[in-house]
């Protein structure tokens, strides 16, 4: 399996991180590279580079407006006296149709929806090419390869076409979907993050020609909070194409399994003939955000799910969190993909 990175990845360093009241370092590290780039190596991946499709896939998912904010809010944030080292916001509308400030802080709190995804000095350049890192693998699927992992980082699939949030900037796994559908393909997206994937399911969620189906937990009690229920089914054309499998605490693998048969069963009824991985390793029982407790051979038995479709599938690096077995759980999965 080929696996895509770009060193220039590298360059969002996130220093802020708050929660429940206390702020932190971020747990979305660029050491996260060191671990995923052995965890895919492990695995027997051949890594390669990206190629730049420019700006036109990730404009069919975010808007203009959006964009034009990622690329220059840091600069003008600068400008602010006695701004802090990194973009963070103080204030948000109380609905996506109110007024659009001028305002830097403002324009902050409209496109940044929590504390979580500090913009600093490298922050843009890094998500373009994660972004492009998806593209590059969305093309090597479509080009006839069985398998692609694309170690994409920042991730992405808590942002919206008009708002980052959650350690993501670019939905990088709908990207790559979008990037499939325009070549002809009919893609499916698979989230096995431990978070569900909120923005993913407000980019795609009144439309029926890509499918989102998201394992995560319980939103009641756990982030993104106001997303991810089960009664979320997706509106208009897309109702019926959204599909999400809300799983308590502490669920562990045969739980995880049963549930994610669920999934692909869906997969297969909507007539998919790729798939998208979100692949969050974040549900395994070490993570630092202690919601499931799937095991490193439980990622294994996940992997071999998932290549049961016998579907060209884009893995696409969501989260996972610096931990001992971190790399491990990549290999896990992808090790438990091939050998299906």
């Amino acid at each position: 399996m080929k696996a895509i990175f770009d060193d220039r990845q590298w360059r969002h360093d996130p220093k802020h991180f708050m929660a429940n009241g206390k702020v932190m370092p971020s747990p979305e590290q660029p050491a996260r590279i060191e671990k995923l780039t052995a965890g895919a190596q492990a695995a027997g991946c051949t890594m390669q580079g990206c190629d730049d499709a420019g700006m036109g896939p990730i404009a069919a998912l975010h808007s203009p407006e959006y964009l034009v904010f990622l690329q220059n809010i840091y600069e003008r944030w600068q400008r602010i006296p006695n701004a802090g080292a990194e973009v963070i916001p103080n204030v948000h509308p109380a609905n996506r149709t109110d007024n659009y400030p001028r305002s830097a802080v403002g324009q902050a709190g409209f496109h940044q929806a929590d504390t979580a995804c500090p913009i600093g000095e490298g922050t843009w350049e890094a998500a373009y090419w994660s972004a492009q890192v998806a593209i590059t693998g969305a093309d090597l699927l479509a080009a006839g390869e069985r398998a692609a992992y694309a170690l994409s980082r920042p991730p992405g699939h808590h942002a919206y076409g008009d708002m980052a949030g959650g350690f993501c900037f670019l939905n990088n796994s709908g990207i790559a979907a979008e990037r499939l559908r325009a070549k002809g393909l009919r893609p499916a997206i698979l989230d096995v993050d431990v978070h569900h994937g909120n923005g993913t399911q407000g980019i795609f969620y009144d439309r029926d020609d890509v499918l989102t189906v998201s394992l995560h937990a319980d939103p009641t009690r756990f982030y993104p909070f106001f997303w991810g229920h089960a009664d979320e089914r997706g509106e208009g054309r897309g109702l019926g194409y959204n599909l999400n499998l809300p799983l308590p605490r502490g669920t562990d693998d045969t739980a995880y399994l049963k549930s994610l048969d669920v999934a692909l069963d869906r997969i297969v009824a909507f007539g998919a003939d790729v798939v998208v991985v979100a692949l969050g390793l974040d549900a395994f029982e070490g993570d630092p955000f202690q919601g499931f407790a799937v095991t490193t051979p439980g990622f294994a038995r996940i992997g071999a799910a998932i290549a049961g479709l016998e579907l060209p599938t884009l893995f696409v690096q969501e989260g996972g969190y610096l931990c001992d077995e971190l790399g491990e759980n990549l290999t896990s999965v992808l090790t438990g993909f091939e050998a299906a």
